[in-house]
């Protein structure tokens, strides 16, 4: 079996200017907020973190996405444009927790006051189950030291809901109401998508909910749902890291003891090494989850709730 070596790309990041915010004028009958006549200008790092904040939002204020739909987040590297873009917003959204790994960079070089919210500040980060195989992150540099994943778990989006509609508050006061009833409205449906996920996974035999994934992205998701996380084809929680041939080896050994029924990819990743080891293994190869980005409109996956329902529906169908 060839290694497939993934290289890292630097991120080359330009001088960054950006004003602190300041508290935007607007009325809170749901018209757009406004800083000095113009609207606030929020942006996401990626497209999930856009939809989940777009719909504390509301009417009020427009969230676009810095990453591409259907770009691998972990991949993304900042071009003049996306500096620009960054310097031309009051508000930053962010997972935070090292998800961005161009984002510190990007911040020094810029030296701008920007607001940023990161969504997953308060959530504990998980520890490894007694059983998953060694992680391996010490040996690639630059890899968050810790599952960022956060969000491939509802449950979790609740206090990202939460420190948007904070963050949102602090920057634009009078629409704080808006905010409030909008960050309610939208954690319900998030209790709503939970309780759909449990349904659904009850169709799986206990003993066949086990995962094994493109690289280390289902943790959360293992932990509230009942399933055991068996491996991972790059044992990192960042796609841009490179598997050994030992770690590839110790990964189908570690499918054949488990009986893991499939192995799961992004839509985004490369299907051949999972292709060589389900040739290996005898396992299914489900390649078309959302993990990392929704779709666009027409898509299978034009939001978040929709990105999960879709994962969940994918994950079922494989393992029942």
């Amino acid at each position: 079996m060839k290694k497939i070596i993934f290289t890292i790309i630097a991120v080359f990041v330009l001088s960054l200017g950006a004003c602190a915010p300041r508290p935007a004028s607007g009325s809170e009958d749901g018209s757009q907020a406004e800083v000095e006549g113009a609207p606030i200008r929020v942006l996401a790092a990626n497209s999930f973190l856009a939809d989940i904040a777009q719909n504390v939002a509301g009417e009020r204020v427009k969230v676009e996405s810095l990453v591409p739909i259907g770009l691998d987040p972990h991949a993304f590297e900042p071009t003049p444009l996306d500096v620009a873009k960054i310097a031309d917003s009051q508000v930053l959204i962010v997972n935070g927790a090292g998800f961005e790994e161009w984002l510190e960079k990007t911040i020094q070089n810029a030296g701008g006051n920007a607001k940023i919210i990161e969504v997953s500040a308060g959530i504990a980060m998980r520890q490894p189950g007694e059983n998953e195989p060694e992680h391996a992150d010490e040996e690639h540099a630059g890899d968050p030291q810790g599952d960022p994943h956060f969000w491939l778990d509802p449950n979790q989006v609740i206090k990202y809901a939460e420190n948007i509609r904070d963050g949102l508050s602090e920057v634009d006061p009078a629409g704080k109401e808006i905010y409030t009833q909008n960050a309610a409205d939208y954690i319900a449906q998030l209790q709503e998508l939970d309780a759909w996920m449990r349904t659904q996974v009850e169709q799986i035999p206990v003993e066949r909910r086990i995962l094994v994934t493109d690289h280390d992205t289902l943790g959360y998701f293992a932990d509230q749902y009942g399933f055991s996380v068996s491996g991972a084809i790059i044992p990192s929680f960042s796609s841009g890291a490179s598997p050994s041939a030992q770690e590839l080896a110790g990964l189908i050994d570690q499918i054949n003891s488990t009986g893991a029924p499939a192995i799961f990819l992004d839509v985004a990743s490369n299907p051949k090494l999972a292709e060589q080891i389900a040739a290996e293994t005898g396992v299914s190869v489900v390649a078309d989850l959302y993990t990392h980005s929704i779709t666009e409109a027409d898509g299978a996956a034009p939001t978040y709730i929709e990105m999960m329902r879709h994962n969940t529906l994918r994950i079922v169908e494989a393992l029942k």
